[in-house]
């Protein structure tokens, strides 16, 4: 009689129980990913050949294998929450020792740099001043938090509509007298330094279908006259052949910054119609330094930088990495797995490209174990525990008939 078939049916349902333990007791890791225990029959070596007549001596677990699929995407509150949707792994670096992960619960440390709650460093392609990736070897990615430079302006573009029944006013321009100019309007520019000045423009009507442009910057008159002159045809659109845009506009400044502040006036699309005089559209290029105020992560990977003057700067972006055989890697413990000679070396690219996945921020990707069915897997595991137990018991009770024979 032998026991070694109960023996290792026990041995087998109790390993598949503590895989089913450990993929309950992980429902709700976030990035976790579900294990099963795959078992195989065993046979005694034979040297006679015994073919179809040999008894197998049992199970045994051949692998304890872990499932990649997708889990659920719930959405959270944190800009640096990522969630993979698809192939890969967040490559993550501990002081150089280089781990893969599907947990995106990242936050900033002191020093800037994204992390886990471990401490380790999520990698990927680094950004210069100017917003261009180094996609040559990722690295550690550092979040730069100084000021963003300010941009002078280089161009200020105007759409308006002049009234072409206003009458020419009396008298040479003067800024202080509103009856000296038919009409006005205002705009900011920045210098080199992001400071503000305040461009105000005045329209003159010098004639029929001819209007004087005049200017100030900061309460000071632009020239000693016009800025130039814009002249209409008939149909109340700009004459381009008696008129050249845009106008050019220099003005000293005294801020520090680079004097004389210089750009382009252009009214392009402006009219002279019989209606009232109207701003259809008045707009600059030129912005202020800003601070830092938000960060959202695209499905690419690129990090945007948000900042107080309105503008937008790519500081980083997130890689991932794939392998040919992922069942393969080293489960390290802290929702990470590391490199093995039978994974395959690590396909590393940026999100979308390839076959790996998308990223979605503000969200994370739930553990994939299907609470449900583990519990039923682990009521079946239950009684194929308890039919071994009963297959040692009978093999027990026939082997204690034997000794009672007299």
């Amino acid at each position: 009689m032998s026991f070694q078939q109960g023996l290792s049916g026990l041995n087998a349902a109790s390993k598949s129980l503590d895989v089913i333990g450990n993929n309950v007791a992980n429902a709700n890791t976030i990035g976790f990913k579900m294990s099963e225990a795959e078992f195989a029959d065993v046979f005694a070596n034979s040297l006679n050949g015994s073919g179809g007549t040999q008894v197998g001596i049992g199970t045994t677990v051949r692998a304890i294998s872990q499932e990649f699929s997708q889990g659920n995407i719930t959405v959270t509150n944190n800009p640096l929450d990522i969630a993979v949707n698809g192939k890969g792994f967040y490559r993550m670096s501990n002081n150089g020792a280089i781990t893969y992960s599907r947990n995106g619960q990242f936050q900033l440390d002191k020093d800037g740099y994204i992390v886990n709650s471990d401490g380790a460093r999520l990698t990927g392609y680094i950004a210069n001043a100017a917003g261009a990736l180094n996609t040559s070897t990722p690295a550690d990615l550092k979040l730069a938090s100084n000021d963003s430079m300010p941009n002078a302006t280089g161009k200020v573009n105007g759409v308006l509509n002049l009234d072409s029944r206003e009458a020419p006013p009396t008298g040479a321009f003067n800024l202080s007298d509103p009856k000296t100019y038919n009409s006005s309007t205002s705009v900011a520019v920045f210098d080199s330094l992001g400071n503000t000045h305040t461009l105000s423009l005045y329209f003159v009507k010098t004639a029929a279908n001819s209007w004087g442009v005049y200017g100030t910057s900061d309460g000071t008159q632009i020239g000693a006259g016009a800025i130039g002159t814009m002249r209409f045809k008939g149909d109340g659109t700009i004459d381009t052949a008696t008129t050249t845009l845009p106008f050019s506009v220099s003005t000293p400044v005294t801020t520090g910054a680079a004097s004389p502040l210089t750009y382009k006036l252009d009214f392009t699309g402006t009219t002279q119609f019989g209606s009232g005089f109207g701003v259809n559209s008045l707009a600059q290029d030129g912005y202020s330094s800003g601070r830092l105020s938000g960060l959202s992560v695209g499905a690419d990977g690129v990090i945007q930088g948000r900042y107080t003057n309105g503008q937008a700067t790519r500081l980083g972006q997130v890689t991932l990495a794939n392998f040919s055989n992922p069942q393969h890697l080293q489960p390290m413990g802290g929702n990470s797995w590391a490199e093995t000679s039978q994974s395959g070396a690590p396909l590393i690219g940026a999100p979308g490209s390839g076959t790996l996945g998308v990223l979605q921020s503000a969200a994370v990707e739930d553990s994939n174990v299907d609470l449900t069915a583990e519990l039923v897997n682990m009521i079946t595991a239950q009684r194929v525990y308890q039919a071994n137990a009963q297959s040692i018991k009978t093999q027990d009770a026939v082997l204690q008939t034997l000794v009672n024979l007299r």
